[in-house]
């Protein structure tokens, strides 16, 4: 592969909702730009970008993945982003590195919710956003209506480049920028076209649009419009350039990767309008602080993807986010202070890797073993710049691991090796139930990593709903004994303690206190006491639950000059344990605050939804973050929360997000806890 610099590198991500052809149109540009000799289909399972085995089971892409091209002097990369929700983690790491999107759109489906999540998360990322409307050769494809969908939601900033007529004997394509009209064939080639009246009439419609937005980028463009005169196509690539770096300018082209509509077009727009890395100036380290990009200062990565290959190890994909990278150097992890030498450096195309001597600035590569480098880590020659890590979303939905006993001692590694490669995924050991808890972002995401167990590291794991860490506590004062004697032919044992009972706020476990008057129990004992009484509360009186805000003074008792000992006491103290089974014990459940971001025409729904999970709503704000949409406060038993990822992607058809943290423990209502099964102590 040639050599090129920063100025000839474009990074371009394409985001969108499922099925609106993302992988189908990166197949066509990689055809088209002749980097495969053939164009690979979905349903046949030989896409470039989707060469995972459980991608071509599914027909979905469940991981980011890159290739390259090259086009009219530019080396392109291409990032394939997964549309369904659940994989939203692959998203953030692809816009982390890009310096473009490109938002995919079904012509026939119109705006859907990968549509409005794409454009906030490219627009939370700050980098430039483009529409491609796809299957515009579709009969029900309407991209008149489709273009006005996306103006109301998203701006008049959209602009339209490359647009579609419909004629009876097929779907004409016109550039804009040049008023030049196309017929494609059915091998993809297109042929220029007469623009007749009626394309024209269609057409200026559009380039009056057009021509307006390229106009606002710069005073002697706009005093050439209002002049009447023409801009070259020159002067529209430049002026989308522009408009795309200030965000004046958001470009919108049409086709269908599937006939090869428009690819030419927006293959030739990237490469002389879509910005390059340096564009932005600046990037953000990890305390939000601007740091300059210079393409000859000293080379700094950043790792954004890993991949953990159980037969050849760890990849590592980065972008040279500052200087230049050269084969056999060695760079400092600013993340871990660990050395790591670049050996061998490639460029990336679906699996297929291209060895090479360096790369610019700007460029996106990958190499293999690096055995002390993570996602999100940064690897400088001498500085200790630190770039912003990718803000990953949370993993809201939590299943316990059931193994059939023989993987036990494989699941923690194959995990880890999973969690290496999926930031989303979270792993714990949770000691309170006994139970391995997977995390994900849904149900989806989890059956994947269940699939890349079993078919990557041979670890055969079920998914089941997780225990709940209930707790109980007592609403009685009460005053009890204890009393253990045991006579057995050699040394006795005896221990005897009143004690009072009662609620405690001050502290979550055990308040211990002593009023003993007249050396009915010793001191040396009280230590016994107080170990036996926290013992004892590792398991409740009612359903076996751990005990909790429990305060006990000891007020007297007795004991024998022989027979006493720590351990009788102890044993006296569990006994007195056992009669707070009087004194009201009661359950706890745990409490969480869940934040939930909807649609306002859809709050309702939610506080419905809400109250029949028991939630209490605190309050509603608008979202600081998306336009139309409010954020609902409300406290939510954890028990109610095992399906609400589910829920609320059926209730919001998927616009819907949220965070739930735990706060603390409230009674739970004596309807539900006759509900609630004893604790299983048999772990």
């Amino acid at each position: 592969m040639a050599k090129f610099a920063t100025n000839e590198i474009r990074n371009v991500c394409l985001i969108g909702h499922s099925g609106s052809g993302k992988t189908s149109t990166i197949e066509s540009m990689l055809f088209k730009a002749k980097a495969t000799d053939r164009l690979g289909r979905i349903c046949d399972g030989n896409t470039v970008s989707d060469y995972d085995q459980e991608e071509i089971k599914r027909g979905i892409s469940i991981g980011l993945s890159v290739v390259n091209l090259e086009w009219q002097g530019c080396k392109i990369n291409l990032i394939d982003c997964p549309g369904f929700l659940g994989f939203a983690g692959e998203v953030a790491s692809a816009l982390r590195v890009a310096d473009a999107a490109l938002i995919n759109i079904d012509a026939k489906s119109g705006m859907e919710v990968g549509t409005e999540i794409g454009w906030y998360n490219a627009l939370k990322a700050g980098i430039p956003r483009a529409f491609f409307i796809n299957k515009c050769d579709d009969p029900d494809a309407d991209f008149d209506k489709v273009f006005n969908e996306l103006r109301e939601e998203f701006g008049n900033a959209l602009c339209p480049v490359f647009i579609p007529i419909k004629e009876p004997n097929g779907t004409m394509m016109v550039d804009l920028k040049t008023m030049k009209c196309f017929r494609y064939l059915p091998n993809g080639e297109r042929q220029e076209e007469e623009m007749t009246p009626s394309r024209l009439a269609i057409a200026e419609k559009y380039q009056e649009i057009f021509m307006e937005a390229c106009a606002q980028t710069n005073e002697e463009m706009l005093e050439k419009f209002f002049e009447g005169e023409r801009f070259s196509e020159e002067e529209c690539a430049n002026a989308l350039h522009e408009g795309m770096i200030t965000g004046s300018i958001v470009p919108v082209w049409c086709g269908s990767s599937e006939s090869m509509r428009g690819i030419y077009s927006i293959l030739s727009s990237i490469s002389q309008s879509f910005p390059r890395h340096t564009a932005k100036k600046v990037e953000k380290d990890i305390n939000g602080n601007d740091v300059a990009i210079e393409r000859e200062g000293e080379c700094r990565l950043f790792v954004f993807k890993t991949i953990s290959d159980p037969f050849v190890g760890r990849f590592s994909f980065f972008k040279v986010m500052n200087g230049e990278l050269k084969k056999d150097m060695t760079l400092k992890n600013v993340s871990t202070g660990a050395s790591e030498k670049f050996s061998k450096i490639y460029t990336i195309c679906g699996k297929k890797q291209t060895e090479v001597d360096s790369l610019a600035c700007g460029d996106i590569g990958v190499i293999a073993k690096l055995t002390n480098t993570n996602t999100c880590d940064t690897l400088c020659e001498k500085s200790d710049t630190e770039y912003a890590k990718i803000d990953f979303p949370e993993a809201n939905m939590t299943m316990a691991i059931k193994t059939d006993g023989r993987d036990e001692d494989k699941v923690a590694n194959a995990i880890a090796k999973v969690l290496d490669e999926d930031k989303t995924v979270k792993y714990e050991n949770f000691v309170e139930t006994g139970e391995l808890l997977l995390k994900g972002i849904g149900d989806v995401h989890l059956d994947t990593v269940v699939c890349k167990l079993k078919n990557r590291y041979g670890v055969n794991i079920s998914l089941v709903e997780p225990k709940i860490a209930y707790r109980e506590t007592i609403k009685k004062k009460i005053s009890v004994e204890g009393k253990h004697k045991k006579q057995s032919g050699g040394a006795g044992q005896y221990g005897h303690v009143k004690i009072t009972f009662s609620h405690s706020d001050e502290n979550e476990g055990l308040t211990f206190t002593t009023s003993v008057v007249g050396g009915e129990v010793p001191k040396n004992y009280f230590p016994a006491v107080e170990k036996g009484l926290s013992d004892a509360m590792e398991s409740g009186v009612l359903l076996g639950y751990p005990m909790v805000n429990l305060a006990a003074d000891l007020t007297g008792g007795s004991y024998h000059d022989v027979d006493s000992n720590e351990l009788s006491f102890k044993l006296a103290a569990r006994l007195a344990y056992k009669e707070l089974i009087n004194a009201q014990p009661t359950l706890l459940e745990p409490i969480g605050t869940l934040k939930v971001s909807v649609p306002e025409s859809m709050v309702g729904d939610v506080m419905g939804d809400l109250n029949k999970r028991r939630g209490r709503v605190m309050g509603m704000e608008p979202d600081a973050h998306r336009p139309k949409y409010s954020v609902v406060e409300a406290e939510v038993p954890k028990s109610e929360m095992t399906d609400y990822v589910i829920s609320l992607r059926a209730m919001t058809q998927g616009r819907g997000n949220f965070t739930f943290h735990f706060v603390r423990y409230e009674e739970v209502p004596a309807q539900i806890a006759a509900k609630v099964k004893p604790r299983d102590l048999d772990r």
